[in-house]
Formats: C-alpha cells, sequence, structure tokens
C-alpha cells in the first residue's frame, strides 16, 4: 500500500486521520491505539494522529464508554477531552491519510471531498493485508474483536509509514 504515497510533509510529519461513521468507536479507538503504537516508538513527534466521523449523528458526545473500557483493558490512554466531530472537506488539504473503517466510510467520504486525487482514503485492514472491515461494535458489541482489527491495521499502518524511504 506505502509504495505509492510518500506522504510526509514539508516539516516531516505524517497526518493520519482515523474515520468511521459517528467517531465514538472505531475511529476513537484507532487514534489512541496509534497514538500508543507511535509513542512506544518515540515517533510522537512525527505524527499528527485524529479521528471523525462522516455522519453528524454523534457530534459532541465523548467515546463511547464500552470502547473506552476496551482501551483502558489494553493500557491504551484515551483522553477525556475527545469529543466527536464531523469530517468536513477542507479537511483533505490538512491530512496526509484518511483511514476509514468499512466500505459505507469509504462511499461517505468520497461524498463529502467529491474525489480523492491523491489517493489518500484507505481501508484500515488494507495495512493487515485484509480486504474485511472493522465491523461496527455499536452493533456487535464486540469491542474486543474491534480492538483487534484496529490494532493490527494500525501496527501494519506504522509498520509500511515507518518503512517508506
Amino acid at each position: 500500500v506505502g509504495s505509492e504515497m510518500c506522504i510526509r510533509d514539508r516539516n516531516n510529519m505524517i497526518r493520519i486521520m482515523f474515520v468511521c461513521h459517528g467517531n465514538i468507536c472505531r475511529s476513537p479507538m484507532a487514534e489512541f491505539i496509534m497514538k500508543d503504537l507511535v509513542r512506544k516508538e518515540n515517533l510522537t513527534s512525527q505524527f499528527v494522529i485524529a479521528s471523525s466521523a462522516t455522519s453528524t449523528e454523534e457530534i459532541g458526545n465523548p467515546v463511547y464508554p464500552p470502547a473506552k473500557a476496551e482501551l483502558k483493558r489494553h493500557n491504551v490512554y484515551c483522553n477525556d477531552n475527545k469529543y466527536a466531530v464531523q469530517l468536513k472537506k477542507s479537511d483533505y488539504d490538512k491530512y496526509d491519510l484518511f483511514v476509514v473503517m468499512d466500505s459505507n466510510n469509504v462511499r461517505n467520504i468520497r461524498r463529502i471531498f467529491r474525489n480523492d486525487h491523491e489517493n489518500k482514503i484507505h481501508k484500515l485492514l488494507e495495512y493487515a493485508g485484509r480486504a474485511d472491515d472493522v465491523a461496527d461494535p455499536w452493533y456487535s458489541r464486540r469491542f474486543d474483536t474491534a480492538f483487534a482489527d484496529i490494532y493490527e491495521g494500525c501496527a501494519g499502518l506504522l509498520e509500511n509509514l515507518i518503512a517508506e524511504p
């Protein structure tokens, strides 16, 4: 996935936006898992990592308690000041990579951006060598499964980014 994209900006920063439907479960889990992985590699100063929603349903709401509890079970810090925000068209120029959780997110993010001429939109599990979606734990109630999939995708993403020239 990474061979066709050189995403470091002139300050050598990598700006990643994780995206899901509501920004209270999967995308904040990905945001905080990725921040944890980056911190453990001592690369925090090289990344800007955020998350957002394609919908307006949860805007202003905090991370869903079961998602937050799953992060805590794995000793992943979750900021209490994280509230759902909606992705905006103007975000396209502010981030290098938009990592989405499922095929519906791909469709919705393309509707927001109108086009992806720089090939910035990717499904998270691509980085784990998989074509499937991260199942929405809002419906499945399987926050453990979502965590495992998100962790696998984030670890693959970081490995991909570190390997870039």
